[in-house]
């Protein structure tokens, strides 16, 4: 069993930064693949970032290379998402998940942070 906490999101205006953060609970935590979607209002969930176990191997939807980062503290049980440049429509609900079963599906998801960019 694995629980999730996101915090750090919240109001910034556009150009400016914010870093999500996602506590995991649970000893699968450091084998896990683990990922940050986000979904505005009206919109699908749309996948973000992934992280390997090891950090090792990242993923990026286009809409953010460059100005996101992913990153992990296996030690810390805890996921990151740096998010720079940050633009009106990057203002999304943002979930961490974890425990990857394919793409788009994860076992486990965070309960969600706001994140809303003011132009």
């Amino acid at each position: 069993q694995v629980q999730l906490v996101e915090s750090g999101g919240g109001l910034v205006q556009a150009g400016g930064s914010l870093r999500l953060s996602c506590a995991a609970s649970g000893r699968t935590f450091s084998t896990s693949v683990m990922a940050w979607f986000r979904q505005a209002p009206g919109e699908e969930r749309e996948l973000v970032s992934t992280i390997s176990w090891s950090g090792g191997s990242t993923y990026y939807v286009d809409s953010v290379k460059g100005r996101f980062t992913i990153s992990r503290d296996n030690a810390k049980n805890t996921v990151y998402l740096q998010m720079n440049s940050l633009k009106p429509e990057d203002t999304a609900v943002y979930y961490c998940a974890a425990q990857r079963r394919s793409k788009y599906e994860y076992a486990y998801w965070g309960q969600g942070d706001q994140v809303t960019v003011s132009s």
